[in-house]
């Protein structure tokens, strides 16, 4: 090939002429391209807004977007959403009619979600066909707030009978039931019937019954509610020493002083909503001041209106206490 030649320019000055070389053009440079911008690892540490992300085999129970409507129209649950992980204890609190319980018969699969999915240690259970339920629910403790204990067994055929149905040897029986009897307390009373037992009693051997095949979950549902506050603190303590145990344990429960004494975490529950989750906290939320206002003047409005219809002297007498 011919080389290029430069073009040149000339310059007239005076009588001089000076050819000077023109500017060559300037190559016209490709656009270089920018490289994708890096996409930051996912984090595990928690972060202020967003959930924490957690390792779904650390997840025993997991509910998203679950809702269970009943046949008159009523609500039990509207599109709740949590995640319990491996070895912690939650309390379900709220009143009557919240969806504590049926959050507990949704994880027992006696009912299922309208909408939504309900996982237990990873298994969605929508995939559990009904002749399978039963050998799901041998990997769940329950506990009942009316013991269902078998009248006509004693206390060790009890807690014996939950390792039979598992498909345990007598020997396995034998060899497991000392060490549950100690944990609970109930070493005395292996010989005894139901009816010769306390409510107390009788709670701790269905807490017994539900621990007994170690299950990687135990429900408890309102585990206190027909005893005293001493005997009640005996069986959180028994359950908390399940949990400390490693068994993830998750109870509903109006029993207010002791969730507040317990200080583990806190799901509440409003007509099947979820309003609160707190990882350390009370039965009921703290007021605010503009909630505190909005409280005393409502009550003082009910006070003014008992003045008006009842006049002074019975208002005084039927006022609300704060």
């Amino acid at each position: 090939m011919s080389p290029t030649k430069t073009p040149t320019k000339t310059i007239a000055n005076g009588r001089l002429k000076v050819t000077l070389p023109a500017r060559a053009p300037q190559p016209q440079l490709a656009p270089v391209p920018l490289p994708a911008p890096k996409r930051a690892a996912p984090s595990s540490a928690p972060q202020r807004v967003a959930a924490p992300v957690r390792d779904e085999r650390d997840t025993v129970v997991e509910l998203r977007g679950v809702s269970k409507l009943y046949g008159a129209g009523d609500t039990g649950l509207e599109r709740a959403t949590f995640a319990v992980r491996r070895q912690e204890m939650v309390f379900l609190v709220g009143p009557t009619g919240s969806g504590k319980s049926t959050i507990m018969r949704l994880l027992i699969k006696e009912l299922d979600p309208s909408e939504g999915v309900v996982r237990v240690a990873g298994r969605d259970l929508a995939e559990i066909g009904r002749k399978k339920i039963p050998y799901y629910r041998r990997n769940v403790g329950v506990v009942f707030q009316d013991f269902k204990l078998l009248p006509n067994r004693t206390v060790y055929e009890n807690i014996a009978y939950a390792l039979q149905v598992t498909g345990a040897s007598r020997k396995q029986i034998r060899s497991t039931l000392p060490d549950i009897l100690r944990l609970t307390g109930l070493s005395t009373k292996l010989h005894n019937y139901p009816h010769q037992l306390s409510g107390g009693e009788q709670q701790r051997v269905a807490v017994a019954r539900a621990f007994a095949g170690h299950p990687p979950l135990l429900l408890a549902d309102e585990p206190t509610g027909n005893l005293d506050p001493e005997t009640s603190i005996g069986i959180m303590q028994l359950l908390y020493r399940i949990n400390r145990a490693g068994t993830t344990v998750i109870v509903a429960t109006h029993d207010r002083e002791m969730v507040d004494r317990m200080r583990r975490r806190v799901i509440e529950l409003r007509r099947g909503r979820i309003v609160r989750d707190e990882a350390t906290g009370l039965y009921a939320r703290e007021e605010n001041t503009n909630e505190l206002g909005d409280r005393l003047r409502a009550e003082s409005a009910t006070v003014d209106a008992a003045r008006s219809v009842l006049g002074p002297k019975q208002s005084k007498k039927n006022a609300p206490k704060r």
